[in-house]
């Protein structure tokens, strides 16, 4: 039995489509945190991103060690917000090629399903432009594996797409802020750890030790300017517009309750 569709939160739509224009150069991940109804809908409110040990081009890989991270992070969320939440699925992107899961995909999707059969994929597809348009491109898809051939025999894998809705919310949850936030954390890991591994290696040259250095330094300085300060100042906005509605909150109520002095008296 296979997902009969997913509901995406809004919020958590935003941190993946973040998080997968956070580097046009490699793949990034994650997983999803959710429940299932008894529809079998799954229903994704939060999400954990990962951090990559090894950055690929064409693929990405889920250590069980951070499958066992996202695990007690979702027994977290799901006493903090008293729901059954578990990890329903993952997330990568696709930087410059089609939305489509590719064969690795489709294997990778199966392996998950051999322990949750609801558990889903979803891929985004950016840095792309429509030919039509000449304007940027952002596709995103759900899918699930489903095995073509009979029982008995070796399995074949294909690619079984799964409806897709992003739910609209008014606010934005505190677990998606908390990963929201996160990311410039995560990417200057990953970016010092490259940093370490290639100076092991390098011992003893000064000019590549000197350009290693300068490399680290560019990339560190590139994410302040492309993700780490437009994010922050996306923050402050969405903090000055939630003040001045907690402003127009007070004055209404202050209005309503002078009608309802006037109105007793």
């Amino acid at each position: 039995m296979t997902a009969s569709g997913v509901n995406l939160a809004a919020d958590a739509f935003m941190v993946c489509l973040t998080h997968a224009f956070s580097t046009e150069r490699e793949e990034v991940m994650g997983l999803c945190i959710g429940e299932i109804d008894t529809n079998k809908i799954v229903h994704i409110v939060s999400v954990i991103m990962l951090r990559r040990s090894d950055k690929r081009k064409d693929r990405v890989e889920i250590s069980p060690e951070q499958l066992s991270f996202a695990a007690s992070e979702a027994e977290r969320l799901a006493q903090e917000m008293k729901r059954p939440l578990r990890v329903v699925g993952w997330y990568h992107s696709h930087p410059h090629i089609t939305v489509w899961p590719s064969h690795v995909d489709v294997q990778t999707q199966a392996s998950y399903q051999l322990l949750d059969e609801c558990f889903v994929g979803l891929i985004f597809s950016c840095f792309n432009d429509d030919n039509s348009t000449n304007q940027g491109l952002i596709q995103v898809t759900c899918f699930q594996s489903i095995n073509q051939n009979p029982e008995g025999e070796a399995p074949q894998y294909e690619r079984l797409e799964i409806a897709l809705h992003i739910i609209p919310q008014q606010t934005f949850g505190r677990a998606c802020l908390d990963a929201l936030a996160e990311l410039p954390r995560i990417l200057t890991m990953e970016e010092g750890e490259a940093y370490g591994k290639a100076s092991d290696s390098t011992q003893g040259h000064l000019l590549t030790a000197i350009h290693n250095g300068a490399v680290y330094t560019k990339s560190v300085c590139h994410q302040l300017e492309r993700l780490t300060g437009p994010l922050l100042q996306t923050l402050e906005n969405r903090l000055e517009k939630n003040m001045q509605l907690i402003e127009d909150m007070e004055r209404e109520k202050k209005q309503l309750m002078e009608e309802l002095k006037t109105g007793s008296s």
